[in-house]
């Protein structure tokens, strides 16, 4: 990245699969984490076949998000931060990512970042730098995807050397239902991932709003809880050369600097 990039605030851009459900929670997190920080979206879109994805079975499910993560699909939706010319960019996707596999979900990264010429990352990625920068290689998930998908993201990260003690499986219908869900479910959906072998939680759903739920669910715990909304913006800070300079956001800022 150049002097200028590095000199001037932060500006992220997320690609995105459904507008209008946690691109808030992305604004709110980016404040938390640098308060200079710029965020533009552009919107990875759905197949053709998919009208109403809560409507739609397991298999249909996995096979829509899947093709989410495919190179033309995101190509097409990166051209949509040509202008904003952003210092990195991030697919803020956790299923379209890990669904690829550890060596996918780099390729994913390596692809964008040349096509953009900008350090680019992925939640999945993220979620993978910051267990490591935390020291942590035991975790629980708090997971709102079927057991099929779950069980991919463990595998994603069993891959990076991250063992899952346990795992919830809520299956929820939509991204747009989960982004309704309030605190409270959240605060269960954590709770049930939770596990005394587990150094940590993770939350692997951009959907969900969590920006302000952090600490709060780290304290209920007594352990580091990591969303896709927070790892995903750290990580893009990082990426561009730039340091985290809030606070409220968790575990993860104090122990990962």
């Amino acid at each position: 990245m150049s002097e200028v990039g590095r000199a001037s605030a932060p500006k992220v851009g997320l690609l995105y699969p459904t507008r209008d459900c946690g691109e808030d929670d992305f604004v709110r997190m980016a404040a938390l984490l640098d308060p200079s920080i710029t965020v533009e979206f552009s919107y990875v879109e759905w197949g053709e076949d998919v009208s109403d994805i809560a409507e739609m079975g397991a298999l249909e499910k996995l096979n829509a998000v899947r093709e989410l993560g495919e190179p033309d699909r995101l190509a097409v939706a990166a051209a949509g931060l040509t202008g904003f010319a952003p210092h990195v960019v991030a697919l803020a996707c956790s299923s379209c990512s890990f669904l690829q596999g550890l060596d996918g979900a780099r390729k994913q990264a390596a692809d964008l970042a040349a096509l953009m010429g900008a350090p680019a990352t992925s939640t999945s990625l993220a979620f993978v730098a910051a267990a490591r920068a935390m020291g942590l290689s035991r975790v629980g998930l708090a997971s709102v995807y079927g057991e099929e998908v779950t069980s991919a993201f463990a595998e994603f990260l069993a891959d990076a050397g991250i063992t899952t003690t346990h795992h919830v499986a809520m299956d929820a219908p939509s991204d747009r239902a989960l982004a309704s869900w309030d605190r409270h479910r959240i605060a269960d959906l954590t709770e049930r991932g939770d596990d005394p072998g587990a150094e940590a939680v993770l939350v692997p759903e951009t959907a969900l709003h969590t920006a302000d739920l952090v600490p709060g669910l780290e304290r209920r715990l007594g352990k580091p809880v990591l969303t896709a909304t927070q790892v995903t913006i750290w990580r893009a800070l990082a990426e561009a050369g730039h340091a985290a300079t809030g606070g409220g956001a968790g575990a993860l800022l104090e122990r990962a600097r």
